[in-house]
């Protein structure tokens, strides 16, 4: 009886020390910005950009950066929802706005930052701006 317990732990002992494991990675939170969306076929993209207007350029650049793991459209997360942001703001702080994105800071809704973004273009970080302003109500 002992030899086939012995057997068995031996056996178990060998499946585990030459199975395939590999070690689990452990998920680290990172405050290191990410860098605006990389296009792959540039003159499709040219070609798409032609016939979308800022606003919907605005949005596509929303959805490819992690704005949406603190903003919604139409409540608050962490930070405003972009309802709010458009009922707050007008066309004429259209700039300020990009350079907050880019700048990212905290104080105008609350003691909790917005991570700043700073290899966007000002340009785009315009386009999400005027996205963000069509959606008031």
């Amino acid at each position: 009886m002992k030899k086939l317990v012995l057997g068995a732990v031996l056996s178990a002992l060998t499946m585990i020390s030459c199975s395939d494991k590999k070690p689990t990675e452990t998920a680290v939170e990172s405050n290191v910005m990410l860098e605006e969306p990389k296009t792959i076929d540039s003159a499709a993209m040219a070609s798409k950009s032609e016939t979308l207007t800022p606003e919907a350029e605005g949005k596509e650049l929303l959805e490819g950066m992690d704005c949406l793991s603190c903003h919604k459209v139409d409540a608050k997360l962490v930070g405003p929802s972009y309802q709010d942001v458009a009922a707050k703001y007008t066309e004429a702080d259209i700039d300020m706005l990009a350079q907050k994105i880019i700048d990212g800071g905290k104080g105008n809704w609350g003691d909790i930052p917005m991570t700043p973004h700073s290899g966007m273009s000002k340009e785009n970080a315009q386009k999400m701006v005027k996205y963000i302003l069509s959606l008031k109500k």
